[in-house]
């Protein structure tokens, strides 16, 4: 397990705090979402490579990642890799 620490400016939480009540527990609604997005994808790429080449799926979601890493399904996110940003306007 990792712990991460955020910093924000006190402007940037009196704006937050004009949108949400609790900016912790936004934050950590918006990890726990998305990381469940990510693993429903990986899980799901992960069942069709395996039955279309006859491989074992791994027993529980954490094998199951660990497992589409290792078979090279899945990779660490690179920003070189992320498409450009739209342009200003």
């Amino acid at each position: 397990m990792s712990d991460y620490t955020i910093t924000i400016t006190s402007a940037e939480e009196k704006a937050l705090k004009t949108v949400m009540v609790d900016i912790k527990e936004w934050i950590t609604n918006f990890k726990e979402v998305r990381a469940a997005q990510a693993t429903t994808e990986i899980t799901r790429i992960l069942l069709e490579h395996c039955n279309a080449n006859d491989i074992t799926l791994a027993t529980g979601v954490e094998a199951q990642i660990d497992q589409a890493y290792s078979l090279g399904l899945v990779a660490e996110a690179k920003a070189d890799a992320l498409p450009p940003a739209a342009p200003e306007e």
